[in-house]
Formats: structure tokens, sequence, C-alpha cells
């Protein structure tokens, strides 16, 4: 009873937040895009430095699966995918500031859940990257499954879907599971690499990624086998400015069915010459004019980050530090999940 309480606790201190914001702004139709034009730039909120989403080096430049979004998104809005001011937010400041418009769109590896759309009346774009939720543990002396680590202590980020899960997990298995709950990723970080906790619970891919920061490589620590939940984690965008999310949702689609179709960042003018990838790929000028956008503007993004499996295999793949396998973040065409609906 005491962790369904604080289930029920979390859920409530979120719709509490949201209540209680000092100038939440309500989108208009056509809004986003019309202050970032004004702008000049688009205001894209991702993580503080998540390996394959989003992560800056010591130039200061981003890189990751996430941020090569905010990329493409910028050169379908506004022509230029340089156009993109990059605001680092934890977990428990990523949704006031998208409601307050401290930012245009929020691409930083976060849940798409009834919730968050529900409560918050945010809206989700789509599916970039299918995740689900595992532990990570020391490989020497370390668990061996979930369910060894009854009455342990567990590091888990504050304000995340991963933190109810891992609640409701240990209820309704009896775990007795005892949270370390933490603002920062970078606290969490390092609470658990200095012993804190017995393990440690996110996405799957944000683990992979804390692993290479392991003090005795990557081999010291282990994923465990299990997953307790679905985290679907993609781009989200204020509720009432249809036409942004119009936009942020087909730059997503394009760049899926893109790759369905073969057409890459450096064949996508080549390609324009068959009539049925034109067809696929370009919808008519008359819808450009609807969401505010100049004609072509679906090229103008897949010329910036190229299809879906190029920005994954070079931020998440085999081109990448965390080497993962596509899975079901593969094309429907080849047994994965990802699938765009048709533009016509």
């Amino acid at each position: 009873m005491a962790t369904r309480g604080r289930i029920v606790r979390a859920i409530w201190l979120l719709l509490l937040a949201v209540m209680c914001l000092p100038s939440r702004v309500e989108a208009a139709d056509g809004q986003t895009l019309m202050i970032a034009k004004a702008r000049g730039a688009l205001r894209c909120g991702v993580s503080e430095g998540i390996v394959g989403f989003s992560v800056r080096d010591a130039a200061g430049h981003w890189s990751g699966i996430d941020v090569d979004f905010c990329r493409a998104v910028a050169a379908a809005a506004l022509g230029d995918p340089a156009r993109v001011a990059f605001v680092p937010l934890t977990a428990s400041a990523r949704f006031p500031a998208l409601l307050t418009g401290e930012v245009d769109l929020l691409a930083r590896n976060t849940t798409w859940t009834l919730l968050r759309e529900g409560a918050l009346k945010v809206q989700f774009a789509g599916v970039l990257f299918y995740d689900s939720q595992a532990f990570m543990v020391p490989g020497r002396g370390g668990a061996q499954s979930v369910a060894s680590l009854k009455g342990a202590t567990v590091c888990v980020q504050k304000d995340t879907s991963t933190e109810e899960h891992l609640l409701a997990y240990s209820a309704a298995n009896g775990l007795d599971i005892k949270p370390l709950v933490l603002k920062s990723a970078i606290e969490l970080e390092q609470a658990f690499f200095a012993g804190r906790c017995s393990a440690y619970t996110a996405d799957a891919s944000y683990l992979t990624a804390i692993r290479l920061h392991a003090p005795g490589g990557a081999a010291s620590v282990v994923i465990l086998p299990e997953r307790i939940s679905k985290q679907p984690l993609g781009p989200v965008v204020q509720g009432g400015d249809v036409s942004w999310l119009i936009l942020v949702r087909w730059v997503l689609f394009t760049l899926i069915a893109a790759e369905e179709l073969g057409v890459t960042s450096e064949n996508v003018q080549e390609r324009m010459s068959d009539p049925l990838v034109r067809q696929a790929l370009v919808p008519d000028d008359t819808v450009a004019r609807a969401i505010g956008v100049e004609p072509e503007w679906t090229l103008r993004a897949l010329r910036s980050a190229g299809h879906y499996g190029e920005m994954f295999d070079r931020n998440l793949g085999a081109r990448s530090p965390l080497r993962l396998e596509r899975g079901i973040n593969e094309s429907w065409t080849h047994g994965g999940l990802m699938y765009a609906p048709p533009m016509r």
C-alpha cells in the first residue's frame, strides 16, 4: 500500500506542478513557427548529456539522434539545419520548459504516455526510438536477476515514467525495492558508481550509454535481461498548435519513409526524378502553405539528417560507441516497428 501511495503521489505532484506554472503559454495554431521565425532559431529542449541521443562535446558541438531530429525540423521549418538553439533540461524541467514556451520542441528521450498527453495537454509527434526499462548492476557480486533485488536500494531519476514503473513493478512482485530518487542524471550516475544503490533502472539505451562511463570499464557492470515496461520515446510539442504538430510529425515520417525507399541524404536529388519517390516524400505545395513553410520542406529535412537508418547508424548503431542493434527500431519491411503513413 505504501508503494501504491507513492505512485498516486507522483501523479498528483505532476498535475500540481502543471497547474502551478506561473506563465503557461497556450499555443495557438501556427504560433510556434511564427515565434521561431521571428527569433531566427528553433529552441529545442534536449538532455543534459546522453550519448547517442543528445550530448555536447568539449567544443560545444551537439550530437545524437534527438539532436539530428531537431536539425531536421529546423531545416524544414526555417530553411537551415544550423538554426537551432539547444536547451539542456533535466527530466523535471522538460515539461515546464515546453509549456511556458521556453522551448518550441522537446526532443529529450521522453516516453509517450496518456498521462502526459491528457494531464499536460502536450502532444507527441510519433516514436523516434522504441525502448524498454531495464536494470544495470555491478558485474561482480551484483544481482543476477530483478527478482534478486528484493529489499535493495535502486537508483532512479525523479519525475520520470521509470520511477512510476519501478514502484508499480516492486509492489506487484513483492520486492519491497527502496528507490534512491535524485533529480539529476549526473547525480544518479555518480551515486550508482559510488555504490549507493544496488542497481540503476532507466531506459535500456540510456544504461548502455552509462556503461561507457563505468570507472572499471563497460565490462564491470551488467544490464540484466529483464524488461519491465515499454518506453516509446518521441518528440513533444505543445497542444493547440496543430500546424506545428503536423510539421514535426511529418518530418519524422519522412525520415522513416525515406529509408524504406532507399533515399539517403546523398542521393535524394537524383531520386526525385522517380515520380513514385517524389509522390511518397514531397507533399503538395498547398500543405506547405497551410502549415506556413516553404515548399520541399520534407526534402530539406532529409538532406539535413539523412533517412532514419542513417541517423540510427551514426548515433546508436554500428558507427556509434553504443553499437545497438536495430531490433524493433528496424523498418517494418525488415520486421521492425518503424512505419510511416502515406502522404497522399
